[in-house]
């Protein structure tokens, strides 16, 4: 019912465009043939305000996936380099609990390991939302960055990577047999925010999934058994994800474009010094305030990228702010 819903809403929206566009031409002529200037600007703006709906509704419908309208995990982990790529895990990590705020969606981590002196090695974020995972999954790949580092006391530039991969949560609906044997389970001390009892007791849960090569942790339970339990449903959205990608790849065979997208490959580089420029790697999308960026504003490189995804053409949705 939801989904019917969902479709309801969509057609309902394309056929409100076209009954409008149709009412708004027909004043427009009407304005042209009586030299109505007043009515013609009003015609006017009333087809500007139109564009904009159309731009909307064509980006809501690139949300059209299989797990789109799902919930959806964030995983960050900083490349080699030490404290600089830690420090921008970090960063990344910060950016990516801003985002969800601009949307209205609900956060909460599920895994954090800390750095030795700053930053973080790796952290879990999970963002609950109407469409979060249709929004987020394009953000998978490594992030570049490149600034003066605040750990040099020479003041060089340095170029740091982090990994960022995007997964949906799924639901009771979709049955994902994992079978014992193909498990490593490991348990440890959490580190980071947790309490006296996080902190002091090996209640964190890392499953290693043989087979794929999967690892996933949780930490933020104080219950040993409830971060089995949100690891094994991690793992379960984890195989979800790579057999969705497998298909989209098997079916977008002919167009190599629409593959470039998965772990291992840059997709947005983030420039500090020389000069202030965040670039989107696949769909050219720019931003003059990287600062802003990494405040939470992405909305523009996910809707060129989901466009770049569907379409093959990153111009299909623009002007989102």
């Amino acid at each position: 019912m939801r989904e019917r819903t969902k479709l309801d809403d969509a057609i309902g929206a394309v056929k409100s465009i076209e009954q409008d566009l149709s009412d708004t031409l027909e004043i427009l002529e009407l304005a042209e043939m009586d030299g109505d200037a007043e009515m013609e600007t009003e015609a006017e703006e009333a087809l500007k305000a139109l564009g904009a709906s159309a731009k909307e509704a064509e980006l809501k419908a690139l949300l059209s996936g299989e797990a789109d309208g799902n919930d959806t995990y964030i995983e960050i982990h900083a490349g080699a380099g030490g404290t600089e790529a830690q420090d921008w895990a970090s960063m990344l990590f910060r950016m990516y609990l801003r985002w969800p705020d601009s949307r209205g969606y609900k956060t909460e981590t599920i895994q954090y390991m800390a750095g030795e002196e700053a930053g973080i090695k790796s952290a879990t974020i999970q963002i609950k939302g109407e469409d979060a995972y249709g929004w987020a999954k394009t953000e998978s790949g490594v992030h570049r960055l490149v600034r003066i580092s605040p750990f040099d006391s020479n003041a060089k530039r340095h170029t740091s990577f982090a990994s960022v991969w995007v997964y949906p949560i799924i639901d009771d609906t979709i049955d994902i047999d994992i079978n014992d044997s193909d498990l490593k389970v490991d348990t440890y001390r959490a580190s980071g925010a947790g309490g006296q009892h996080v902190n002091t007791t090996d209640s964190a849960v890392r499953i290693t999934h043989l087979p794929s090569g999967i690892v996933v942790q949780c930490q933020n339970q104080r219950s040993q058994h409830k971060n089995r339990a949100e690891a094994m449903s991690m793992l379960k959205a984890r195989l979800y994800e790579a057999e969705l990608r497998k298909r989209e790849e098997e079916a977008n065979a002919v167009n190599a474009q629409k593959t470039e997208i998965g772990w291992g490959h840059q997709i947005r580089s983030y420039v500090m010094q020389p000069y202030q420029m965040v670039k989107d790697l696949r769909t050219g999308e720019e931003s003059g305030q990287p600062q802003k960026v990494l405040d939470g504003a992405l909305d523009p490189f996910m809707a060129a990228a989901l466009a770049a995804r569907v379409n093959g053409d990153s111009d299909s949705v623009a002007d989102i702010e």
